[in-house]
């Protein structure tokens, strides 16, 4: 099966959300960084050769995914779109770059740091580095840069995707959307905000 949704928000857009609403809607997966965790001794290699430029792994990867969201998957957004020219594009976002900063200080960047100074593992050799890197961040993580690259990923993704082809969503806007665009009914129960500031640490602390 070919991907029907690709995600190209950055961390901390709602994509865990996102995720969950899109396998619902669906009735198929969605990778997202989550999976990865799960899936690192089959899937690490395979990342690995992806983000070395061997991006025809994307497939071995995501064979059997109806959608792809989060790093590491929307690193590589243009390749997806290009690979899968009926997929949505799904651009998640914050209201704000300083709004998505405040959250992404909060967790992934404070665990990318950790990284960096050798207090957390990496899920394996390289693997933070070289996404970091490809996504187009700074190694010291400030906010200035930080920010500064969120509103050009932004614009990047808008100039980049057709119009017919791109979503652009908040989690705030809910499923109907989402629905529209897959032409799926709306469901009666209203979408659980997951993987809150809150929810993320409290996952680190459990870890």
């Amino acid at each position: 099966m070919g991907l029907r949704v690709v995600g190209a928000g950055l961390p901390r857009t709602g994509t865990t959300s996102l995720k969950r609403m899109l396998e619902q809607l669906l009735a198929a997966p969605c990778y997202h960084m989550i999976d990865l965790h799960q899936r690192v001794e089959e899937d690490g290699p395979r990342w690995a050769r992806a983000l070395n430029g061997e991006t025809e792994t994307l497939d071995e990867i995501l064979a059997g995914f109806a959608a792809a969201v989060d790093w590491p998957a929307s690193v590589f957004w243009r390749e997806l779109t290009d690979r899968h020219p009926d997929a949505l594009v799904i651009l998640s976002h914050r209201s704000s770059s300083e709004e998505w900063w405040a959250s992404a200080d909060a967790t992934v960047w404070s665990v990318q740091r950790q990284i960096m100074a050798g207090d957390a593992p990496e899920l394996f050799d390289g693997f933070h580095q070289r996404m970091r890197e490809l996504a187009g961040f700074s190694h010291d993580l400030a906010e200035e840069a930080a920010r500064r690259r969120y509103d050009t990923h932004f614009a990047d993704v808008v100039a980049h995707v057709p119009d017919e082809r791109l979503l652009i969503w908040h989690p705030a806007d809910g499923w109907e959307p989402l629905c529209e665009r897959l032409d799926v009914p709306v469901p009666d129960a209203k979408p659980a905000h997951a993987n809150t500031t809150d929810d993320f640490k409290n996952r680190q602390i459990d870890s």
